[in-house]
């Protein structure tokens, strides 16, 4: 006896009509593996657990180890923010797919290069995808039902999202939906839309798109060619920061009534008008991806933004030379921890020399902990810091808001 007539009925039918689901619904991944090899595109796909279908689609189609380098599935939490530097406020999110994205799109950059590809080729040939889900489980779930795919290139951002009805499709329809969506725009961002299947949809289901192609000078900064661009500059050329400004560097996600006190203050203090910078490389978190750097500029109309690759506080120090910096209380305190240079205490005190030596001045700003107010005047940290600092008073400032303490309120009203 076949082992197939051994098994019920209901259960043959189920393996048939995922068959038949795969074989109708999915993009011909020969056409689209035949194309992206072409181009000479490098492909790092993840998949945290819904649309993992996708993997196996490709992976067993001859060919694929020619352009898919990395194919996994981070499907717990501890799996993501392993990847992502840290826990996510939202799993199921475009700015999750868009990180998982970004963290492909590095790491195939990173797999080509070892193989022998030239940096900059391998900044062009790679792609990176993902995608975030929260599909049918065994217990009706009190959430949406939707999946959000990000596609990383160093052309373009692109991530798309689909809220599904509830309790109408099986599980196994929507991994087939999930899985078609993320080959559809793996096989758009790569310029192949002949191989793309739009995934069926019930009234009212609709697909939300967010694309941003990235300006030139943005590119170049991806690869490494530029350490620093305005903001605002979308071709070659641009503006050069200026020896002596006042630089306030941070993430600024988001930008806050704290944060313009405290450049207002810092004007005042140094009689000279502050620019903002945002690095876009980070030390241990995927690097921002062009959606994220479009919405971040998009806060400071009238004001000058710098987008750089000086991830630490000594590579700022070569973009912005002479510059006075503007801070608060934990990045002050960072400037000299150990831990911040391979747990080496002379290592932590040579960067503080060479800071208060290359550093115009640093304007420090308290903060409030747990409640209580950190006077950045009562920090302990090397001498020569401490004789570049100028430090701002609780009567002068204080601000008991954070970034993430906002990030995290407009997400609670997003989902009430």
């Amino acid at each position: 006896m076949r082992w197939a007539e051994r098994l019920p009925v209901g259960f043959l039918g189920m393996v048939s009509t995922a068959r038949s689901m795969a074989l109708t619904s999915l993009p011909d991944p020969r056409r689209l593996l035949d194309t992206l090899a072409a181009s000479g595109s490098r492909l790092v796909l993840l998949a945290t657990g819904g649309g993992s279908m996708a993997i196996s689609h490709l992976v067993s189609t001859p060919g694929a180890s020619g352009v898919v380098l990395e194919a996994a599935v981070p499907y717990s939490r501890p799996a993501i923010n392993d990847l992502l530097g840290g826990e996510q406020e939202s799993y199921c999110s475009s700015r999750t797919a868009r990180r998982l994205a970004m963290a492909s799109w590095q790491r195939a950059r990173r797999l080509d290069e070892a193989a022998g590809t030239a940096p900059h080729e391998a900044a062009a040939r790679a792609v990176g995808a993902a995608i975030t889900a929260g599909l049918r489980t065994t217990q009706p779930k009190r959430g949406e039902h939707r999946a959000i795919v990000a596609v990383q290139s160093l052309v373009a951002t692109r991530v798309v999202e689909v809220v599904l009805e509830k309790e109408v499709r099986s599980r196994a329809e929507e991994e087939t939906l999930a899985a078609a969506l993320v080959l559809s725009e793996i096989a758009a961002a790569c310029g192949v839309p002949d191989a793309a299947v739009e995934p069926p949809l019930r009234p009212g289901e609709t697909l939300r798109r967010e694309f941003v192609e990235s300006p030139g000078a943005w590119r170049e900064l991806f690869t490494g060619e530029r350490a620093f661009v305005d903001a605002a500059t979308v071709a070659d050329g641009g503006a050069v920061p200026a020896a002596g400004g006042l630089i306030f560097p941070g993430a600024f996600d988001p930008l806050h009534e704290g944060h313009l006190l405290m450049a207002r203050i810092a004007e005042e203090i140094a009689e000279r008008p502050v620019a903002y910078e945002i690095s876009v490389t980070n030390v241990d978190k995927p690097q921002l991806d062009y959606l994220e750097m479009r919405n971040r500029a998009g806060q400071f109309v009238d004001r000058t933004l710098w987008f750089s690759r000086a991830a630490t506080f000594l590579e700022k120090l070569d973009v912005f030379p002479g510059n006075t910096f503007v801070m608060g209380a934990d990045t002050f305190t960072r400037l000299a921890d150990p831990r911040y240079y391979g747990g080496s205490a002379a290592a932590a005190g040579r960067a503080a020399r060479k800071i208060a030596a290359r550093a115009r001045g640093l304007i420090v700003f308290g903060r409030a902990r747990d409640g209580v107010f950190q006077d950045a005047g009562t920090l302990e940290v090397p001498k020569a810091l401490r004789d570049v600092a100028y430090f701002v008073s609780q009567r002068e400032f204080r601000h008991d808001i954070s970034s993430t303490q906002l990030r995290r309120r407009l997400l609670a009203e997003t989902d009430a």
